[in-house]
């Protein structure tokens, strides 16, 4: 673990997700980000059944904030380059952002239905870093809404 995670707690740090796609039923997606004052916005809109889109926002502990530093340093996810995973496509995309300190790393790839997905991809060990990156990501974002809010995601 790297020093800065535990020392400096006013480093900045930033991250944003989202996933989403456009088809039958209109732009659907999922996003989510935590902002450098402890703010975590999220967004989930569907269209399907004339569903509307859900808007929540929080604030959340440096302790919160800490752990979420601790899982992004222990990932390694930071390390990865985006450059031999697939392309965005009519499946949809999924996008992510982090801001460490002096790090900043933009990720961009197609939606993964499966591991069978990562696994035929031209770097799957990269791939599957950030797979299992984003699976902790959004179970820590969602439990944190879902304690606070009672969202219930699709």
């Amino acid at each position: 673990m790297r020093d800065s995670v535990e020392t400096d707690d006013r480093e900045d740090f930033y991250v944003r997700y989202y996933v989403g796609h456009k088809g039958k039923f209109g732009h659907e997606f999922l996003e989510f980000e935590f902002k450098p004052d402890g703010k975590l916005r999220y967004a989930n809109n569907s269209n399907y059944k004339g569903d509307k889109c859900i808007r929540k926002e929080m604030c959340v502990s440096r302790a919160v904030l800490k752990e979420l530093k601790r899982i992004v340093t222990d990932s390694e996810v930071l390390k990865e380059d985006d450059e031999n995973w697939p392309e965005a496509d009519r499946v949809g995309q999924q996008e992510l952002e982090i801001v460490l300190g002096n790090e900043h790393a933009s990720f961009q790839t197609a939606k993964i239905g499966s591991l069978l997905d990562v696994q035929n991809s031209k770097d799957p060990e990269g791939l599957k870093q950030f797979y299992y990156f984003v699976q902790d990501l959004k179970c820590f974002a969602l439990s944190l809404l879902n304690v606070h809010m009672k969202v219930r995601p699709i």
